[in-house]
């Protein structure tokens, strides 16, 4: 079971300054002895700043330190019991085959140390079922096992995660983001004073300010909620071939309890940060697909830039005394987060199999502020329009021309809202009608960002091909769509045509040299 790394930088009191009492002491010793699990095998132990875990055969034993920081207090018997009690309940909400109970850890009559008995009890853990280290996704995106169906399935966990966690407005809004800007001003200048931390706490301060009104709206609107806290790749593994949230944060209302974006954001900025922007931006682009947020999207670059710098400073008081390159990398990425990247509006039209939607997906992250593009697909409008998931199927009826013409209008409106929120747009539509391919063009003109429109067309065949190999797509569309297509008249195309017949990185990298994107 892993222990990931502390999550705020009074997290790192030196270990030696928070020693086990006696008792617990004793119990730690009870509990690396094989002998206390029947046993089972060798113990392993992993120690971080508030708990020891205990991993021996199928099980993992997780014990609170009997510690107390500014955050967190486990000083007592009675508070590590209903912190465990907490993380049971908490963390069933996701991961309810990780979490079986709370077991009590007692003296028995001859003075030894057991699990049952009627003496007094010593102390608490939470008992969880034990798996594979390789089953990280800190690991899997390390060593390729991360995909974007996985991803995929990752922000529709989150995404309903999110949507059935209970609603918090006490907390969160701008006090609760205030809380965070302080934490890391305070420990940024205690423990790696710099210019550049400077500029930081500048230009969040200025962000947070700018973003003040809609943290309280969304506050107030729901937004904020019994969140994960915690949501970064050590704390999401893969189990029988799906993505599982794990060890939520327990210990804290103010930190747990946030805007669902801020929570997502500890994703995005972890996945950014390992070099994988490819990957943030799937998970990115799938939630925001799922779920109503995209009212919150200009909050976006604060969150993730606050994240990156709650990393900063813990990173450089786990590392002592003496500048830590590691620390100093999470700096420089909570910088760059909060720089802007002026917004552009990118088109990509094509008949059906002309990988509309592959040339979208592989340019998202490449334009704009990272995680990049919003990836707006009339296919997966339409389903969200119907109440589906992308990949659900609709019935011929669902592409009547009134319908369509609702869809297009609301792939506009998302189109403008991102825009307005300094968020770079691709439109994945057929776009067949001159009307909507002119649409497009105006709507970028009225919103004042540069306009790129790309047209993709092949060989009948390959389209038809193409169609055909599909599985687990948005698109309904079958070979007798694709004749009824092949009939439209198209008028004239002024967009930037790009021979979609070769293979996807050949299309890709055309489409890239199109809109002036460097390799």
């Amino acid at each position: 079971m892993p222990g990931g790394i502390p999550r705020y930088a009074d997290a790192m009191t030196r270990q030696e300054d928070n020693q086990p009492d006696a008792i617990q002491a004793a119990v730690i010793a009870f509990l690396r002895d094989p002998a206390a699990h029947g046993g089972a095998g060798p113990v392993e132990t992993i120690t971080t700043h508030a708990s020891v875990i205990f991993l021996v055969g199928d099980r993992a034993y997780k014990l609170k330190r009997a510690v107390t920081y500014s955050f967190l207090d486990y000083g007592t018997v009675q508070q590590r019991e209903a912190a465990c009690r907490a993380e049971l309940m908490l963390n069933r909400r996701t991961a309810p085959e990780l979490y079986l109970g709370v077991r009590a850890i007692h003296r028995l009559a001859d003075g030894g140390i057991g699990w049952g008995g009627a003496g007094e009890i010593l102390d608490w853990v939470v008992e969880m079922a034990r798996f594979p280290q390789e089953a990280l996704f800190s690991h899997l995106v390390e060593t390729g096992g991360l995909s974007p169906p996985l991803l995929r399935a990752t922000a529709d966990a989150i995404a309903h995660f999110h949507a059935e966690a209970a609603i918090m407005p006490a907390f969160g809004g701008a006090d609760g983001i205030a809380a965070v800007l302080a934490i890391n001003a305070g420990n940024m200048r205690e423990m790696m004073p710099s210019a550049e931390v400077e500029r930081l706490i500048d230009a969040t301060e200025a962000a947070f300010a700018a973003g003040h009104d809609l943290l309280e709206r969304r506050r107030l609107d729901g937004r904020v909620r019994r969140c994960h806290g915690d949501l970064h790749l050590r704390n999401i593994c893969l189990l029988e071939g799906r993505p599982v949230l794990f060890d939520c944060i327990e210990f804290s209302d103010q930190i747990a309890c946030t805007d669902v974006l801020y929570d997502l954001a500890f994703l995005l900025m972890d996945l950014i940060h390992r070099g994988h922007t490819n990957f943030a931006s799937i998970v990115f682009n799938r939630y925001l697909d799922r779920t109503d947020e995209e009212d919150g999207l200009p909050l976006l670059p604060l969150f993730l830039s606050l994240r990156a710098g709650v990393r900063a400073h813990v990173t450089a008081r786990a590392a002592g005394a003496g500048p830590s390159p590691e620390a100093a990398a999470y700096l420089r990425r909570a910088v760059a987060l909060l720089q802007p990247v002026p917004p552009r509006l990118v088109a990509i039209g094509g008949l059906s199999g002309t990988g509309k939607s592959t040339v979208a997906a592989a340019l998202a992250p490449l334009i704009g502020q990272a995680p990049g593009a919003r990836l707006l697909r009339s296919d997966v409008l339409r389903k969200r329009h119907f109440g589906l998931a992308p990949e659900e199927k609709l019935p011929p009826d669902a592409y009547r021309p009134e319908v369509n013409a609702a869809v297009y209008e609301a792939l506009m409106a998302a189109a403008r809202a991102a825009l307005a929120a300094g968020v770079s747009v691709i439109l994945d539509a057929v776009s067949a009608k001159p009307a909507e391919r002119a649409a497009f063009a105006t709507l970028a003109s009225a919103c004042g960002v540069p306009f790129s429109g790309l047209w993709l067309e092949g060989d009948p065949a390959i389209l038809a091909a193409r169609i055909a190999a599909r599985r687990n797509d948005a698109s309904d569309a079958d070979d007798a769509v694709l004749r009824q297509q092949l009939g439209y008249d198209l008028g004239a195309i002024d967009w930037r045509r790009i021979d979609a017949g070769g293979s996807p990185p050949e299309v890709v990298a055309a489409a890239r040299q199109a809109l002036g994107i460097a390799p």
